[in-house]
């Protein structure tokens, strides 16, 4: 049975999730519930989020007069300005309030979403304008650090990998959610009054109704239904309470930016290949319709992430973190191999001359899957790094390590916030990276292979700090 404290809207004074009685007695049906709550809301902000990687590629049949470059943009600007966001949004929690800040920050959700149903209307709408939506956008991917980092204080330590594991995992199904949902609710006219008139799109040499605005107004009631539920739902935790300058104690300890930069290899892995999939697909394969299998990728990296946490909390983080690099860095290879041979001498000389989209594809879903595993496995290192750091500083009374593992939690949360905001640049890079690589090489192997160059440091890091029998920070 829940207590008193659990009830809606209020901040619970007291919150010992390590304590079994307390767990069992009603700490862990609170946690549920916020758990339970924030799953949505994540969903919804990563659907805002990565909803113009399927809109930038429509955009050229509906007549707007961008190039290609204006469309990688496009796809790329929401993931640059959600990493700087969560740069803030790690923060906000221990501030605002973890059931406020859900709330507050699902709302804002609406100004994208409304913004770009009404832009996509017409195909005069300038750039900049677009531009700017796509970067409004980013609010769904700031999103992502503050709600990790207010699900990480409601968890005992042993319980922490597989429920952030959740959170994420069906949380990151928005981005494969929006690439499936989006073509078929543009076809009919399914908000009826409320969703505006059909454009006429250019598809197989005929013009077709389609309502594009409807890739983004799907989500309206969504969101304010969510928000209002967040709201009045969510609980506010006392022992979360904390200034700026008491989280930023992470920026001086070396092992959050180690973290930083492994979690840029799986989670930047992550948003960076579903943000540049179908515009890879279509760049590589023009013959392939990409929106019919982009969100099969964001699927099965989404779906993989609670494996990732639950195995690490069995195993292990470091080990799974190393093993599952390795095996990025082969599935690069393996997408290499399948490639059409391109014109530069980055190709690898194997596989068929025009490529195989089956076996490119195939590739790519590993790829995706090993992302989302290794997400889950680094957000559950950084919990016990921290814990373990503070247990380390602190001495051996009961009170001692009672304030331990309060401070642990405290900057294991900022921490987790933080390294969401620098992994999600990968966002960015990727789909840039691609698009580079395409205008100065002919195709996009020379971005490839460095991905799987970095894989590869990513492997020795792994195996150095945390893997090894002798590593200095084992977890």
């Amino acid at each position: 049975m829940i207590s008193s404290h659990a009830r809606p809207g209020r901040t619970l004074k007291i919150w010992t999730p390590e304590d079994k009685a307390f767990w069992e007695r009603e700490g862990e049906a609170i946690a549920k519930l916020n758990l339970w709550i924030s799953v949505p809301a994540l969903f919804l902000a990563f659907a805002v989020w990565q909803v113009w990687s399927v809109v930038a590629v429509s955009l050229p049949s509906l007549g707007f007069r961008y190039s290609t470059n204006q469309l990688f943009w496009l796809a790329a600007a929401p993931a640059l300005s959600g990493a700087t966001l969560r740069i803030f949004y790690s923060f906000m929690v221990p501030i605002f309030g973890g059931r406020r800040w859900t709330a507050i920050s699902t709302a804002t959700l609406l100004i994208p979403a409304l913004g770009i149903g009404f832009a996509v209307q017409d195909p005069d709408t300038p750039y900049p304008t677009m531009l700017v939506l796509a970067l409004l956008c980013g609010l769904g991917g700031g999103n992502f650090s503050s709600s990790m980092a207010n699900i990480s204080y409601f968890f005992p330590q042993a319980r922490k990998g597989s429920a952030l594991g959740v959170n994420a995992g069906l949380g990151n199904l928005g981005v494969s959610v929006v690439q499936f949902l989006s073509p078929l609710v543009i076809t009919v006219g399914v908000l009826g009054l409320f969703g505006g008139e059909p454009q006429m799109a250019l598809r197989a040499g005929q013009n077709v109704p389609v309502w594009m605005q409807n890739a983004a107004f799907i989500w309206v009631p969504w969101i304010a239904l969510v928000s209002v539920v967040a709201w009045f739902a969510m609980n506010d935790l006392a022992d979360a309470k904390a200034s700026m300058s008491d989280q930023a104690a992470i920026f001086t300890q070396p092992h959050n930016w180690l973290m930083c930069l492994l979690y840029l290899g799986t989670f930047g892995s992550f948003i960076g290949f579903a943000a540049g999939f179908p515009l890879l697909i279509k760049s590589q394969f023009p013959q392939v319709d990409p929106l019919a299998y982009a969100w099969l990728g964001p699927l099965v990296g989404a779906l993989a992430r609670p494996f990732g946490g639950w195995l690490s909390d069995k195993l292990g983080g470091g080990v799974v973190t190393m093993w599952n690099f390795l095996a990025m860095a082969a599935a690069v290879v393996g997408v290499l191999v399948f490639l059409p041979k391109g014109v530069g001498t980055w190709a690898l000389p194997l596989g068929p001359e025009a490529g195989s989209f089956t076996g490119f594809f195939l590739m790519f879903l590993v790829l995706f899957v090993t992302t989302g595993i290794g997400n889950g496995s680094t957000f559950r290192m950084i919990p016990v790094i921290f814990n373990t750091l503070a247990r380390r500083r602190a001495g051996p009374g009961e009170a001692a390590q009672a304030a331990a593992v309060k401070e642990g939690n405290l900057l294991g949360a900022a921490a987790v916030g933080f390294a969401g905001a620098f992994g999600a640049y990968g966002g960015f890079f990727i789909p840039k990276s691609y698009g580079s690589a395409i205008a100065l090489t002919g195709g996009p192997e020379a971005a490839l292979w460095i991905f799987s160059a970095f894989y590869l440091l990513c492997v020795g890091l792994t195996w150095w700090c945390y893997a090894r029998r002798d590593a200095g920070m084992p977890c």
